[in-house]
């Protein structure tokens, strides 16, 4: 633990148990007034458990919890609210229809003077004036009276920062702020942190993109199993802020061996695969407003990354691609026959197979156990006479946990209760279940931890070496450069070029996203 005894924030011994998991076990975790602490490890390390007991979402089953040096029992999320805690979800709590100001004093709306108050009418125009206020003091450009549905991600992350600073929050816990944020955006974040430090405000950062740890942390407290591992000072350790990118990237190695256990020494785990003949051919495919003119082609063992900025329709093309959206022109063909896809059942049934972008929502059904969502794609596989054969879908799950190395109390499991990377694996494993030609996998290891990474990178060179054609949309250009045979870079709807592995570079990949010819 930090040597300073300035803490805003103390949780000592944290324990807390599930069934037939111990999320966490004695677990010391410290915050000081006005520091940015990052806490990271691998899904399912227990980062999620130790802030929900932080936030009122869970009662500990042991330890201590100071702020200020006053011990607390942290009753509900309302009570941590209370006491100053503030809690931003990677799914937003706002309500859409309403203002922002509505948002940020939802709940705790200025009322009316006189009789028009006691009658419980808001002051619109105080709220608005004081909410606009709060927005300006984060640098936030936008209207208090702006309508929430009409903003962009990264302006609605700023309500819900807004709003835990008008609850006069001493600590705000970000939990990944960054997942679903362009570069500029990220850079907005970054200042906005930074100004809260400044204000005294004590920030929880939980985040799986490690190079993120150096712009903002001052300390980097590490989870693994359930237990604390370790921590690191990044002021101590990047004094002067003139680190080498060799020192970040020795920080990195140290931080990822704290987090698995083992050394990640190469993190893409891309293993050479004997590219055939086409297998996929993509040719003109349009829709109005979104994708114009994409032509490209995919080969039997290839990898075919897809980059670009954020809008530049990679997943809006192979949304057309899969069916899921209708197209206005285009030709698929599969192995050199003309498709009509109409639907994801037509793509399905043809041999394709998406993991989409948004898991949670798109391709699994949380309440449902491990078992079913394997088999949901191969449900006819898995039927006899209109019945769904239980002890063959069994089997299935069962041959695909022990593949994807899923982790798992049993196949009874409800998916909602796995980590991220579990949860990825499960609708891996639902389409592969289904023996595709084709997988299109979109972000693919966004929201997981480095462990889990290196298995679906390996899991992809395998797939690749077996023949299987991949496309991989990625954010993460260190991805895309180590995963990729060759990357079709798409810029404002359209192919911007395509480059193969041997030439790409970050910066040739970056100039083609932005516009620029190479």
């Amino acid at each position: 633990m930090t040597e300073t005894n300035n803490y805003v924030l103390r949780m000592e011994r944290i324990s807390k148990a599930f069934p037939s998991v111990q999320a966490l076990d004695n677990v010391d975790f410290e915050v000081a007034a006005g520091e940015v602490v990052a806490l990271v490890g691998e899904n399912g390390a227990g980062k999620s458990t130790l802030m929900k007991i932080l936030a009122g979402a869970y009662k500990k089953d042991a330890g201590r919890i100071f702020l200020e040096g006053k011990e607390v029992e942290i009753e509900s999320p309302l009570h941590a609210q209370q006491l100053g805690i503030a809690t931003i979800y990677q799914e937003f709590n706002l309500t859409r229809n309403q203002t922002a100001a509505a948002n940020i004093f939802m709940t705790r709306e200025p009322r009316q003077k006189g009789l028009l108050g006691k009658l419980g009418l808001v002051d619109r125009r105080r709220m608005e004036a004081e909410a606009q206020q709060i927005l300006d003091r984060i640098g936030a450009r936008i209207s208090a009276a702006a309508r929430v549905r009409d903003l962009s991600v990264a302006q609605q992350q700023q309500v819900e920062i807004a709003k835990a600073l008008a609850v006069e929050a001493r600590i705000i816990i970000m939990d990944e702020p960054t997942a679903a944020l362009g570069e500029s955006e990220v850079e907005n974040l970054f200042r906005t942190v930074l100004g809260l430090k400044e204000q005294g405000i004590s920030v929880i950062f939980i985040t799986h993109r490690l190079e993120e740890l150096f712009r903002v942390a001052d300390r980097v407290v590490v989870l693994r199993d359930g237990r604390r591992v370790g921590e690191i000072s990044l002021k101590t350790e990047t004094a002067g802020g003139t680190q080498s990118a060799s020192d970040t990237q020795a920080l990195t190695d140290r931080i990822i061996s704290m987090m698995v256990g083992r050394t990640l020494d190469d993190m893409f785990h891309k293993e050479a695969a004997a590219i055939g003949e086409p297998i996929l051919e993509v040719r003109n495919l349009s829709r109005k407003g979104v994708v114009e003119g994409v032509s490209f082609t995919l080969r039997r063992g290839e990898i075919l990354g897809f980059a670009g900025l954020v809008g530049a329709g990679r997943t809006e093309t192979v949304r057309l691609l899969f069916g899921a959206d209708p197209r206005d022109s285009g030709e698929i063909l599969l192995e050199g026959k003309p498709v009509d896809l109409r639907s994801p059942h037509d793509a399905a049934q043809i041999g394709l197979g998406l993991v989409p972008e948004d898991r949670a929502n798109q391709g699994l059904v949380l309440k449902l156990p491990v078992q079913e969502n394997i088999v949901l794609a191969t449900l006819d596989r898995h039927s006899r006479a209109r019945f769904v054969d239980r002890r063959a879908t069994e089997r299935t799950a069962s041959d695909y946990v022990n593949r994807l190395t899923i982790r798992t109390p049993h196949l009874r499991q409800k998916a909602m209760f796995l980590s991220g990377g579990n949860q990825q694996k499960i609708v891996l494993a639902k389409w592969l279940a289904a023996q595709p030609k084709v997988l299109i996998l979109d972000e693919p290891t966004r929201g997981i931890d480095v462990g889990a990474k290196a298995e679906v990178h390996a899991l992809m060179s395998q797939l690749a070496q077996s023949g299987m054609g991949i496309i991989m949309i990625s954010s993460d250009l260190p991805e895309v450069l180590g995963m990729s045979d060759r990357i079709l870079v798409m810029h404002e709807g359209r192919v911007a070029g395509i480059l193969d592995r041997a030439e790409a570079t970050q910066e040739k990949v970056m100039a083609l996203a932005s516009g620029a010819q190479v």
